[in-house]
Parts: structure tokens; sequence; C-alpha cells
């Protein structure tokens, strides 16, 4: 169903924003250590809200949380906080 959440749609975001955080975590740019920190450490928070909201079977905000999730590194990346040339799990310039 397109038009429904599941646990399924959850995991596959869920893992793919985690992956796309470890990358991120091996790719921080010289001088930007500090932002580099504050974007993980949110995205990480989102990503801890996130299976939160799972265990309460809240599926709508669970899906929100990885998406803003996600949005955090995306925004690093096109800030050059971090360095990716992956199109796949990024938005790359």
């Amino acid at each position: 169903m397109k038009n429904k959440i599941t646990p399924e749609k959850i995991e596959k975001y869920y893992t793919l924003t985690s992956k796309a955080l470890e990358i991120v975590k091996k790719s921080i740019i010289k001088r930007k250590e500090n932002q580099a920190k504050e974007i993980i450490e949110m995205v990480s928070n989102y990503l801890s809200d996130a299976e939160y909201f799972k265990k309460q079977g809240d599926f709508v905000n669970a899906f929100a949380a990885i998406n803003y999730a996600h949005g955090w590194l995306d925004s690093g990346v096109r800030l050059d906080v971090f360095k990716t040339k992956n199109d796949k799990l990024f938005t790359v310039k």
C-alpha cells in the first residue's frame, strides 16, 4: 500500500538513514568538526525518537523523525560539512 506507513517502510528508511549517518561520521571536513558534531547529535536524537515512536505504534511520527534525521544529513552534505559523492543516500551538488 503506497499510502500507508508500515513497520517495513519505517525499517527500510531507518536502515537507510543509519547507513548514511555512518558514512558521514567518516567524511567530516577538516575545521567543520563542531558543525558535524551538532548535526550528528541531531540525527542520532531523531533516530532515537523514531525508535521510541515505533515502539509506541506511532508510525506517522516515527516516519517523520526519520525524515527529519535524513534532512539534517543532507543539509550537512550540501553545506560542505561532510564530503561525499554518494548520490544514492544524499542530495549532492
